[in-house]
């Protein structure tokens, strides 16, 4: 499966929120997700929790650059989260643990996610799914499309993963275009 994504800090929730409103078919759905996110030498592996959901194993590489990217991912459901963890946790090993507050809504077949990230804040996500036939720039022209529709600038714009961004606190390189 692949995905057209981009992030972004988000300075004003609200105006965002009503920008976002404005154009979704669907939502918000709230979401309080946990990610577990596991040391792998390529991509990224995390163990996404939600309240009353199947947990999900979910794999997925991506380029770290600031605008629209492509994104593969796989994901495996599961009932067992806690021995899953307990399992990767010890080999390969866990990486640390991002939670965050989302709101999910739906722009045909673009995600939108307004998430408000422990210790970190609040940004914005795109995840447009792309389907068979359509290629990478076709996904990246409706990002930034819908990305200016609700007022995503591109200095605003994130590069890398919310662990990524964790990493760097704990690192005191709390820079979030570094």
């Amino acid at each position: 499966m692949q995905n057209v994504e981009i992030k972004a800090t988000v300075s004003d929730m609200v105006r965002i929120k009503e920008r976002v409103e404005k154009c979704a078919d669907t939502g918000p759905e709230v979401l309080e997700q946990t990610d577990i996110f596991f040391t792998v030498q390529e991509g990224r592996l995390k163990l996404r929790e939600v309240p009353d959901r199947k947990a999900q194993l979910i794999a997925y590489k991506r380029a770290s650059c600031a605008g629209p990217k492509a994104c593969e991912y796989h994901i495996h459901e599961t009932d067992t989260p806690e021995q899953l963890t307990k399992t990767l946790g010890l080999v390969p090993g866990i990486r640390g643990v991002v939670k965050k507050r989302r709101l999910l809504y739906f722009v045909g077949r673009t995600r939108i996610h307004l998430d408000q990230v422990e210790g970190l804040g609040d940004f914005v996500e795109l995840e447009v799914v792309l389907q068979e036939h359509e290629s990478r720039e076709q996904g990246m022209k409706v990002a930034r499309d819908i990305m200016k529709n609700i007022g995503i600038r591109e200095e605003d714009l994130v590069e890398c993963a919310y662990i990524d961004l964790i990493d760097r606190q704990l690192l005191g390189q709390g820079n979030l275009e570094a």
